[in-house]
């Protein structure tokens, strides 16, 4: 395991070069969120999907979240929603909200789905990595069973041999997973409770 942190990473155009030829290879990493950190690889990769499940220990074929940074990163990952729809959640986030969408063709993060649940992180050095390194899956990082890690020491002390790659952001401030709601349905349907309050009524 690499450990560097994302101030350094998102200052140094070699290494986010870097990160993205190792992304395209299937690399894993471990990226903070404004919750816990995140298992992530490229969504498109089959590979790197794969090491995000065998990392946790667990595969029930359950499709993964993704992080991106910027509305065209939504239309290359085949994002499928009227522009109405998506500009009434780019006016909620950046948030500690997940959203799925239709997707036009399945992804390898989609796991053969037709819908795909994506979030613009409230981290800005996320958001900014992000931006340059492209969309990332963003499940939570633990073993299946375990409670998601917000310290990278521990994260660095339990995953050294699965994770490529430690984005040190320090300790994320934990607390309430990311809310996560169904846009796919009229109204949208609360699916987990979390960080961000969704309206239940």
């Amino acid at each position: 395991m690499r450990r560097i942190s994302i101030d350094s990473l998102n200052t140094s155009p070699e290494e986010v070069f870097r990160l993205r030829e190792l992304l395209g290879n299937g690399g894993l990493l471990a990226v903070p969120t404004e919750t816990f950190y995140a298992l992530s690889a490229d969504p498109f990769s089959v590979a790197g999907v794969r090491r995000v499940f065998q990392a946790k220990g667990r595969d029930d074929g359950k499709p993964l979240p993704v992080l991106f940074a910027t509305r065209e990163q939504l239309s290359r990952l085949g994002v499928d929603a009227e522009a109405q729809t998506l500009d009434h959640y780019f006016g909620i986030w950046p948030a500690p909200l997940t959203v799925v969408f239709a997707l036009r063709a399945p992804i390898a993060a989609s796991r053969g789905a037709s819908t795909l649940a994506v979030r613009l992180p409230a981290a800005k050095k996320l958001r900014v990595l992000l931006a340059t390194a492209g969309a990332l899956t963003g499940t939570s990082l633990n073993r299946s069973g375990s409670p998601p890690l917000d310290d990278p020491d521990a994260i660095e002390s339990v995953f050294r041999r699965e994770i490529d790659v430690l984005i040190d952001g320090g300790r994320t401030t934990g607390g309430k997973p990311s809310t996560i709601v169904d846009a796919t349905k009229d109204p949208p349907a609360l699916l987990r409770s979390g960080a961000f309050p969704w309206p239940t009524s």
